[in-house]
Order: structure tokens, then sequence, then C-alpha cells
């Protein structure tokens, strides 16, 4: 099953991934358990709902 896809940014951010590790954060203080990959073929960063965590 593919992840779901709560939030992107440009991987050409002058922050680089940091507005995405933000953003993640904003989802866990809300309790969505949620990470941040980066999608190479795509030049984003993801971030997505951490289902194995949600499960614990």
């Amino acid at each position: 099953m593919a992840p779901k896809i709560l939030a992107e940014t440009q991987a050409g951010h002058p922050r680089g991934q940091f507005p995405a590790e933000e953003q993640a954060q904003e989802f866990r203080d809300q309790g969505i358990p949620a990470t941040v990959v980066q999608d190479l073929p795509g030049d984003r960063f993801l971030v997505i709902a951490d289902e194995a965590e949600g499960q614990r």
C-alpha cells in the first residue's frame, strides 16, 4: 500500500528539508504520526503518515 502523503516541499528549497521537517512536527503535535522522506525522481521532500508508528 502506498503511504499517505500529508504535505510536500521542493528539494531545491533554500532551507533544504527543514520546511518539511517543520510540517511533520506540526502533524505530530496534532497527534498524527508523520515522517519525512525524499522523493528523488520527483525532486521533493514528502511528509508521509508514519503508519508503523500509528500501529504501535
